[in-house]
């Protein structure tokens, strides 16, 4: 009876949110006395690996099978594939099914109002001479007030700007903000939105000055590609991820998070300030 091999990919979820991890499961079984070249797994576009697990391998009389968990994740918001994997045994190549994963930045809240397109309004030919008039003397108009403001700029000099430095630590800079935020609470109108505005600078600002990282400009996808340079403990980098996200949900999309959830973010921006801290002073 002729021998084959078999390859197969799985992931464990077919929707995540933005950071959140999903396991990739790749399995091969190949017959005893074939060598085998596992899987490539140097880049998966709109991926980030965030751990890859040991090779098990298991062996029988006539077939040596092996496992992989992989543990992924993406800050893209889209439907993405892990595009089919070559499993190479001599000349020969064996691929994988690929699988497909919608990545979303945050669940569609129905119970929100809906607002319809509203239809076309016909316009009359005549009103739209009017209005291209007036376009066209805005326009004009705009076009002289810009050219007048970079004339005068380029004729007054830049005022001097004083920088402002802490005489603490960045570390102690950190931990007072957030304790003084943690204080305050966040139970008046519109506190939960500031709380969690706050708690992102507080965390951006840390960045900057320990790291001189230009993280008040990136946004969260940006940063946490670039904090996995520092190796951060997974578990710490996926609870930041999330906290990340859930600033911005809050933020953007008026998310109301449960109090737990609010408790939950101030512990893990504290908790990946002190991992960072000691990693870069380590």
């Amino acid at each position: 009876m002729a021998q084959t091999v078999s390859v197969k990919a799985s992931i464990n979820k077919e929707k995540i949110l933005i950071g959140e991890p999903i396991e990739l499961k790749l399995e091969a079984s190949v017959p005893v006395g074939m060598d085998a070249k596992w899987f490539p797994l140097d880049t998966l576009a709109h991926f980030e690996f965030l751990d890859k697990g040991k090779i098990d391998t298991a062996i029988t009389a006539d077939y040596k099978t092996y496992h992989q968990t992989i543990t992924i994740t993406s800050f893209d918001s889209g439907r993405w594939a892990v595009g089919a994997l070559p499993l190479e045994i001599g000349n020969k190549q064996y691929l994988t099914d690929s699988v497909t994963i919608s990545v979303a930045f945050v669940n569609f809240d129905a119970s929100s109002d809906y607002h319809d397109i509203k239809d076309i309004l016909d316009v009359q030919s005549q009103q739209l001479n009017y209005i291209n008039w007036i376009i066209a003397g805005v326009a004009l108009l705009s076009i002289i007030g810009i050219v007048y403001f970079i004339r005068r700029k380029e004729l007054i000099p830049p005022p001097e700007i004083k920088k402002v430095v802490s005489k603490l630590s960045p570390l102690q800079e950190a931990l007072e903000s957030l304790e003084t935020l943690r204080q305050k609470g966040y139970s008046a109108n519109g506190g939960v939105k500031i709380f969690h505005t706050q708690l992102n600078d507080i965390f951006r600002w840390y960045l900057y000055r320990k790291t001189n990282m230009s993280a008040m400009e990136k946004t969260s996808g940006e940063l946490m590609v670039q904090l996995k340079q520092l190796n951060i403990p997974n578990d710490i980098f996926v609870s930041l991820a999330q906290t990340l996200r859930m600033n911005d949900a809050v933020k953007f999309a008026r998310y109301q998070p449960a109090e737990q959830e609010n408790n939950d973010s101030w512990n893990s921006i504290k908790q990946s300030i002190d991992q960072v801290d000691k990693i870069i002073s380590s």
